[in-house]
């Protein structure tokens, strides 16, 4: 028998890419012109997101579980309503040691392979979840709140006690049942939500804005300058509320901010909720972050992250200069900070505390500007 031949579709639509992608890219010269293209643009992501099939309700928020943390900071495992019939299970970190004027709050969405929100909110309870969070330094939610923040860890729809099929595990101390619990349902869900024509990454960023109400609610914390940190996963969630939700003043993406073309398309085999359908048509993940603008961000990218494509850190770059000149329409190209670490795919906790007092230094920048 001879060989077989194999007739890839990707160069055709790699072609296509070039040829068509990024049609609502901006094109503009002034900063009126931008400011235009970003309200017409955010309409378009919300509408490729199909947040306008998602349907609000009342929270019927519930604190069902409270725990304290090495004395330190107090941990409310808390019910939300975000859909009805959707509840969606989150921690939150409350520092005990600091006032309300003194305390930030951020929300950190989780992404892959840590349970949703167990890893993020550094939940040792759960067995293997400490093997997650040494390989990717994945509790930045509970490191954010030993630093004093206040910190919503929620799981997203696919993820901890929202995956689909969780009902079925009956005990996690056996390992094949660790296995599924880490893992996601993106593909089951992401099916269910194509074919109501809406998208996974919608329902995630819809139940996010979902939260920001909630912490709205409690009108117990300073959101002054409400933050959004995220790594994987959770920094695609970040990257699409932020650049949504202008009720988010300050963003950090930690392991997702590339070039679509190279890490969607050459790297095809990624989780489904990346995907959306006529994304790539019209904008580049640097063009999504401009949405975000003027509002300071920190983008921190691994030199050895598989998921920046064939071209590695290039790939990254390209779209953290598309996002620096929409910065430059305000002045401000310093506050994209590009924090660009060793290794593979992971967070780094190590800059944290710098980085955040960038953060807030361009905060206050930008604050001093306006008066």
């Amino acid at each position: 028998m001879d060989l077989l031949n194999i007739y890839s579709s990707y160069p055709n639509i790699r072609s296509k890419f070039d040829r068509n992608g990024r049609k609502a890219r901006f094109q503009g010269t002034t900063k009126t012109d931008f400011l235009g293209w970003q309200l017409e643009t955010r309409e378009l992501l919300n509408k490729l997101l199909g947040l306008h099939k998602l349907e609000s309700c009342p929270l019927n928020a519930e604190v069902v579980e409270t725990v304290f943390l090495e004395g330190q900071i107090k941990r409310e495992k808390i019910l939300i309503q975000t859909e009805p019939g959707v509840t969606i299970s989150a921690f939150l970190l409350i520092p005990q040691n600091k006032s309300k004027e003194e305390k930030a709050c951020f929300i950190a969405p989780c992404g892959h392979l840590g349970g949703g929100k167990y890893a993020v909110a550094g939940a040792l309870e759960i067995p293997g979840i400490q093997e997650k969070i040494q390989q990717f330094q994945y509790d930045y939610g509970l490191k954010l709140a030993k630093l004093g923040h206040v910190v919503l860890c929620p799981d997203a729809r696919g993820f901890g006690e929202s995956r689909e099929g969780f009902s079925e595990l009956k005990n996690l101390e056996q390992k094949e049942n660790q296995k599924i619990f880490y893992e996601c349902s993106c593909y089951q869900l992401s099916h269910m939500a194509t074919a109501m024509g809406q998208t996974l990454a919608g329902m995630q960023v819809h139940d996010l804005m979902r939260m920001v109400d909630y912490l709205e609610n409690r009108k117990e914390f300073n959101l002054e300058n409400l933050g959004c940190i995220g790594f994987s996963g959770g920094g695609m969630q970040t990257l699409y509320l932020a650049a949504l939700d202008s009720r988010i003043k300050q963003v950090f993406l930690s392991g997702y901010f590339y070039g679509f073309g190279d890490s969607l398309l050459i790297r095809n085999g990624n989780c489904n909720c990346n995907y959306i359908p006529g994304l790539l048509e019209s904008l580049d993940c640097g063009d999504v972050g401009c949405l975000i603008a003027p509002r300071p961000i920190v983008i921190q990218s691994c030199l050895e992250d598989h998921l920046n494509g064939p071209r590695g850190i290039v790939n990254v770059e390209e779209q953290v200069n598309i996002l620096r000149n929409s910065y430059q329409m305000f002045g401000i190209p310093q506050a994209v900070i590009f924090d660009v670490c060793s290794g593979p795919h992971s967070f780094h906790q190590e800059q944290i505390e710098k980085l955040l007092d960038n953060l807030q230094q361009q905060i206050m920048d930008k604050g001093s500007k306006s008066e």
